[in-house]
């Protein structure tokens, strides 16, 4: 399949005005079976009850069945099975969980789509592409800031994209590049297949479910030409100062040299939102004053500088050794306190197993958390995560039994054997990495 891709890739990329057909002979058995091996065996259960395992007993013969009824049209994705999962502000985001069947068939139509989008996506698109992570959009952000004559930056946040995506206008998006109508036709089938709650049947009329695999792709062309285009073709064209922009997913930043055009950015952002059926969240939206002359314009003032938040982090205004300015980040403090409360927890759940059974997770915890937070400037809040987390397995270890199990003298000599991963800066965004692409 991936050959077939590979060429479907150069086309698009040498005629961006391609519309492509017959791409439905690619969800044939041999392709799809590569695709079920592309999927997480661990995930979650869909609505159907059939685990990764169950579904591979019988693969072949499965595979077989499901592309008749994709060619017969009795193929209907099923109703995705709805669960909460909390977000840092207190609030639950609801994720969708397909079917292993369903998975399949998004796997495949994600990879088409991936094929022929990822050549049309802009240079500072960065969320779920091949390739490209949230700290490249973060140091790009940092680079964009400091080498530019950026003095205003507009905090964006779409009310509920996920859930308010207008399926018509999506469907009108994917014609510019797809002109196979079954294709077409299938993905509207995977739009509109409802989600089940406590065994009751909703319809989706808009919005496609977070968790669904072919999601990520739908949202990023859906944003493609939402804001990306509109960033590039006409906002750039209309102003006279430096903008700018980084985005990833739904989660962007948009910087400016004047407030003048930066407010009528945000004002025309607003109108473009709504022309899609989409609308800005007020009150997480705000334009601020940032760059290096923002510190001694709010000393002036007699105020702080104001802060961003962008992928997790507060972004503020800073100094480096030499006196220069630089962009100061930190890790976001819900996040941190969602962090600490989750690994506070855990110990709690496994202090009454042998360390020697979850000791070696407990390392993996703490390296997934360096390997997202340990950016540069942000050293301070891991070494703090480092130092509670040493707090909570002293405490817990104490509490396996009513008799003390050591002291904190004896603790350091235990971790001396058995060391936990010390905090360090993985991703050092201060490199300057220079960018040929437009902002």
């Amino acid at each position: 399949m991936q050959t077939k891709l590979d060429q479907i890739s150069r086309k698009a990329k040498e005629e961006d005005k391609c519309r492509f057909n017959n791409l439905m002979h690619l969800l044939n058995p041999e392709n799809l079976k590569e695709c079920f091996y592309l999927l997480d065996k661990a995930a979650a259960v869909g609505s159907d009850g059939v685990r990764y395992a169950d579904y591979e007993s019988k693969l072949d013969e499965n595979l077989e069945n499901l592309v008749r009824r994709m060619k017969s049209w009795s193929y209907r994705p099923q109703p995705a099975r709805r669960i909460y999962i909390p977000k840092s502000n207190g609030k639950t985001r609801p994720l969708g969980i397909p079917s292993i069947e369903d998975k399949i068939v998004q796997m495949a139509v994600s990879r088409i789509l991936t094929a022929i989008y990822e050549n049309d996506f802009m240079d500072f698109s960065y969320g779920f592409r091949p390739g490209k992570s949230c700290h490249d959009a973060l140091e790009r952000l940092d680079y964009m800031i400091k080498w530019n004559p950026v003095n205003y930056v507009i905090d964006a946040d779409i009310k509920g994209f996920f859930d308010n995506m207008d399926h018509q206008w999506m469907i009108k998006m994917l014609k510019e590049r797809i002109a196979d109508k079954n294709l077409l036709r299938l993905i509207k089938r995977i739009l509109k297949n409802g989600y089940l709650e406590d065994g009751k049947y909703y319809e989706t009329k808009q919005g496609t479910p977070q968790g669904g695999v072919v999601s990520p792709i739908l949202a990023n062309i859906y944003l493609h030409y939402v804001i990306d285009l509109w960033m590039r073709k006409i906002v750039k064209k209309r102003t006279q100062g430096f903008v700018g922009m980084v985005r990833y997913a739904d989660d962007y930043v948009i910087c400016t040299r004047r407030k003048n055009e930066a407010e009528e950015i945000l004002q025309a952002l607003k109108r473009r939102l709504n022309k899609f059926k989409l609308e800005l969240a007020e009150d997480k939206t705000k334009l601020i004053r940032f760059g290096r002359f923002a510190e001694d314009k709010a000393r002036k003032n007699g105020s702080r500088t104001e802060t961003f938040n962008f992928l997790s982090f507060t972004h503020y205004c800073s100094k480096d050794r030499k006196g220069g300015f630089r962009v100061g980040r930190k890790t976001l403090r819900k996040k941190f306190t969602v962090k600490v409360k989750e690994m506070y927890q855990w110990l709690k759940e496994s202090r009454l197993q042998k360390p020697i059974q979850w000791w070696k997770i407990l390392c993996s915890k703490l390296r997934g958390h360096y390997n997202y937070y340990g950016v540069s400037g942000n050293y301070r809040n891991i070494e703090k995560y480092y130092q509670l987390t040493l707090k909570y397995v002293f405490k817990w270890l104490n509490r396996r039994s009513q008799k003390r199990s050591f002291n904190w003298e004896e603790f350091q000599k235990y971790l001396e054997r058995f060391p936990l991963p010390k905090p360090r800066i993985i991703h050092n965004l201060y490199q300057n990495r220079s960018y040929r692409g437009e902002y």
